[in-house]
């Protein structure tokens, strides 16, 4: 074939090349899975989302679990889940009350009677779908739900009374169930994000924190303080929530394989929870702590005045108490016989 008639077919086939539209690639979707925990429930539940969401859609998101704080401070993580330089983050529900105070009525003392309580009630199917758009006003949607841990407080000195508490300089969940409680038994509360925690205690600007007992293992504050008391006014609940705005730019098919992972994620969660809760218990006392529980009658006595502050804390906004209601009658419907 003569060279111009070569060049002129060369030419050609890249013409043709170049008019053909190339195949789109699809882009790799990054979710980050933030946490102020780790080795604990929060902690878990992000592992079995992680692991379910990629057997249902492989590679086209991608996990990423930042655990212990390594995306700043939970006031930092809250503010990344909101404007979207966060896709995902786990925590109590208390911290998300400055966001929405709705988010207290999961924190009200003596709402649930046990951890099957709480499981009953979060997973009733139809309230577990109300749960998940709850907070859609706020550009937030829970996909994920879990019973965490019994309320304890931690203590540098031994506090088995309430009299022991009184004067105590002690960090609280940003919220006023935990806040006005610890007021009204004459504490200090001092609502501090979780990385700020053990610097005080060290240097004495606390003298004991809320807490789970799982959280208390897991950073190893038995190091820093031995002393826990089992105060159990409230069952902590912790929820996954993700903005809002990036779930809506997904693909119909992974918008409901990350519903459908952080459902399944829930279930498996829960009693593996419950046991670790069992197990951090006796990882405390094998490390020379206490465990303290408080005398009947004033656990019965400090228990009627904690309730009764919960009732009024959300009657207080309208749209608490009516949330408040929704969730009561359910609680009541459930609460063991």
């Amino acid at each position: 074939m003569p060279v111009n008639r070569l060049l002129r077919a060369a030419f050609a086939a890249l013409a043709v090349t170049a008019l053909t539209p190339a195949r789109p690639v699809a882009a790799q979707t990054v979710m980050k899975l933030a946490n102020a925990t780790i080795n604990d429930v929060q902690h878990e539940w992000q592992k079995l989302f992680a692991a379910d969401l990629q057997k249902r859609v492989g590679d086209k998101v991608k996990t990423e679990i930042y655990p212990a704080s390594q995306l700043g401070a939970i006031p930092r993580m809250v503010d990344g889940v909101l404007l979207g330089t966060i896709e995902s983050f786990i925590t109590p529900t208390a911290f998300l009350t400055p966001t929405d105070p709705r988010f207290q009525i999961f924190d009200v003392p003596g709402l649930f009677a046990s951890p099957e309580h709480v499981h009953a009630v979060i997973h009733d199917p139809a309230y577990r779908d109300h749960m998940e758009t709850m907070f859609l006003n706020r550009g937030l949607r829970i996909i994920g739900a879990i019973y965490n841990s019994p309320t304890v407080v931690l203590t540098k000195q031994p506090a088995p009374t309430l009299e022991a508490l009184k004067g105590m300089k002690v960090r609280t969940f940003a919220s006023p169930l935990q806040i006005e409680p610890m007021k009204a038994i004459g504490a200090i509360p001092v609502p501090l994000a979780l990385t700020e925690v053990i610097p005080q205690l060290q240097s004495g600007g606390l003298d004991g924190m809320l807490a789970g007992m799982p959280i208390l293992t897991a950073f190893k504050y038995y190091d820093v303080a031995k002393f826990v008391t089992d105060l159990n006014f409230a069952q902590i609940i912790s929820v996954d929530v993700i903005n809002e705005a990036w779930f809506q730019k997904q693909p119909k098919d992974v918008q409901e394989a990350i519903r459908a992972a952080g459902r399944a994620a829930e279930q498996q969660a829960f009693p593996w929870g419950v046991n670790n809760v069992q197990k951090t218990n006796e990882l405390w006392l094998a490390n020379k702590g206490e465990i303290l529980k408080l005398p009947q009658q004033e656990q019965a006595s400090m228990m009627q005045t904690f309730v009764s502050l919960g009732t009024n804390i959300v009657a207080q906004n309208p749209v608490v108490k009516a949330e408040m209601e929704k969730l009561q009658a359910l609680v009541e419907a459930k609460r063991p016989k």
